[in-house]
């Protein structure tokens, strides 16, 4: 029998509603490079959802390719951006950032969420001309750690970053289960007022391929599908794109589906607060980051696939578990029998 993973949240293909728009539109001929009429339906579905009928909207194939296209495209070689040390652009894209000659300034969050304070030590150390300038603030709703921003919490950033002459740029990776979470008080429209640019992530939550990229500020509009292209992000049959995201936001699937992933994952974690089996960070959406017994680690070994992140002491070690927009709630309710079962014996 294969083994059931909570590894990812993009472990499965697409929605069928996704599929069968795919093989429905099939044989119809379009326009390329985004010019297709779904690309065009959905980002007004999307300017609707935002309250933002002036935001220029791009579809590219995945969240690295998005953030080494915002950020190469927006700073100048001299300037940096300012991150967790958690932030997915620090460490997992391979130095794709630096690649592009940038530097990220690094802050240590145990919470993965950046603050005013922090963003403002940064900036009192730099001394122009002769050190890097940090101009752009990268922030992951949800973080690399499921934690969420409030709408206060962001305001304040977003009121710093426009004291400062900063640029906000959002990692929306996630952003549908950071979005739907029970305890956020954030709308996507909001969002979108509260930052320059963001993206909106379709990966992770139900599409097969696909994130759309939000443009709010008219500044950064000039010569930004120029430089999609130079980057190869500018798909010829930019269509296969749209129309994923017509369906995810013609009539609100995109957050019925990380409703689901995000109401699976907290089944799981109130069955590991009855066992008092602790959490390494409190996230209130479709990641959990638990701190288990070694042995316990192995037996659910046997059965199903998960990350064991890193050694917390001798005994036990922090692991993610993560579901998704397709996770299957009797295998949830399966998992949680064995990890009553095999927690009493650990």
């Amino acid at each position: 029998m294969s083994k059931y993973s909570f590894k990812y949240d993009f472990s499965e293909g697409a929605h069928p509603r996704i599929i069968e728009a795919l093989t429905r539109s099939n044989m119809e001929q379009q326009g390329g490079y985004g010019t297709d009429d779904y690309s065009q339906q959905a980002k007004e579905l999307i300017r609707k959802k935002i309250n933002n009928a002036n935001a220029d909207i791009y579809f590219v194939s995945g969240g690295t390719q998005a953030n080494l296209i915002v950020i190469s495209a927006v700073l100048h070689t001299f300037e940096a951006v300012i991150s967790p040390k958690t932030g997915h652009i620090y460490q997992h894209e391979a130095g794709a950032i630096e690649a592009t000659g940038h530097r990220i300034e690094t802050v240590e969050k145990a919470d993965g969420k950046l603050t005013p304070t922090d963003i403002e030590q940064i900036l009192e150390a730099y001394f122009p001309p002769h050190t890097i300038q940090p101009k752009m603030v990268y922030l992951t709703h949800a973080t690399e750690l499921g934690t969420i921003y409030s709408k206060a919490e962001l305001q304040a950033i977003w009121e710093l970053c426009q004291q400062k002459d900063l640029y906000l740029f959002i990692d929306g990776a996630r952003l549908g289960a950071a979005l739907c979470s029970e305890e956020s008080d954030l709308t996507l429209s909001e969002l979108s007022a509260m930052c320059d640019v963001f993206y909106i992530g379709g990966t992770k939550n139900g599409a097969l391929l696909g994130e759309a990229i939000v443009i709010n500020n008219d500044k950064l509009k000039v010569g930004f599908e120029s430089h999609i292209k130079m980057r190869g992000g500018l798909m010829a049959k930019g269509r296969l794109l749209g129309i994923q995201f017509v369906e995810l936001f013609r009539d609100g699937l995109f957050f019925d589906l990380a409703r689901h992933a995000n109401r699976m994952a907290q089944k799981i974690k109130n069955a590991l607060i009855s066992q008092n089996i602790p959490l390494h960070s409190e996230s209130p959406t479709n990641q959990l980051f638990v701190i288990m017994p070694n042995k316990l680690i192995e037996k659910l070994y046997e059965k199903y696939e998960f990350y064991t992140f890193f050694k917390y002491d001798e005994n036990s070690s922090v692991t993610r578990l993560v579901t998704s927009w397709a996770t299957d709630e009797k295998v949830v309710e399966e998992f949680i029998e064995d990890l009553i079962k095999w927690a009493r014996v650990s």
